[in-house]
Order: C-alpha cells, then sequence, then structure tokens
C-alpha cells in the first residue's frame, strides 16, 4: 500500500494502474482534523474496501480544517462524509461509517434489504 501527503490530503492507492475506470471506486473521506469519529471513519471505510472491493479502490481524506474551499465541490454538511465519486452515480454516507451493513447498502456493494448475516 502506497501512503503519501499531497496538499495535506492523505492518499491512499490500491490496485493496478492499468485497471479500466469501470473497475476503479474512487472514494474521498471528508473529515475536521485527527478527531475520534474521523479516525474510526478511516478505519472502517480501509477495513470496508480491504474485505469488498480487493484492491480495486483508492481512498482520498480530505481534512477540511485545512482546506475548507475542498468540501464545496461535494456540498459537504457534516461531517464525516463518504462521497463515492466512481462508480457513478455519486453516494454520499454521514458518520463513522461502523453500521457496516449500512455502509455496503450506500455504496451500492449490497442490494437494499440484503443482509451479511448469514
Amino acid at each position: 500500500m502506497k501512503e503519501k501527503k499531497v496538499n495535506s490530503e492523505m492518499i491512499i492507492k490500491k490496485g493496478n494502474p492499468g485497471k479500466t475506470a469501470d473497475d476503479k471506486w474512487v472514494l474521498r473521506l471528508y473529515v475536521a482534523g485527527q478527531s475520534p469519529k474521523a479516525l474510526t471513519a478511516f478505519a472502517n471505510l480501509k477495513k470496508i474496501c480491504q474485505e469488498q472491493l480487493k484492491g480495486k479502490y483508492s481512498i482520498e481524506v480530505i481534512d477540511l480544517l485545512k482546506n475548507p474551499q475542498l468540501g464545496a465541490e461535494d456540498q459537504i454538511l457534516a461531517l464525516p462524509t463518504l462521497v463515492r465519486k466512481l462508480p457513478v452515480p455519486v453516494r454520499k454516507i454521514i458518520g463513522d461509517l461502523s453500521n457496516t451493513e449500512r455502509v455496503l447498502v450506500g455504496l451500492d456493494l449490497l442490494p437494499n434489504g440484503g443482509s451479511i448475516l448469514s
């Protein structure tokens, strides 16, 4: 896993650069500093991606305390907020992402009413 700082944004990239855009999930996690909620949301998101997307994703963490203007594009009203940029349509999930089933439904990885408890 590669981690690097870019303009005070942490980007974690996974997967092969030669993959098509259809295979790639682009996720943005908007946070306010390194609060407990932000750290929990990031850990939960990382775990879900590793289990469900298996290397077909990139996560961009945007700290709105450092770059508040970056939240305007995705119309961020609450933090933490996860935005699925790809695949389209764009989807948003607000909170620390601790309810895995709700996150999977929100990301369209699990159909509505589906259950991971089999």
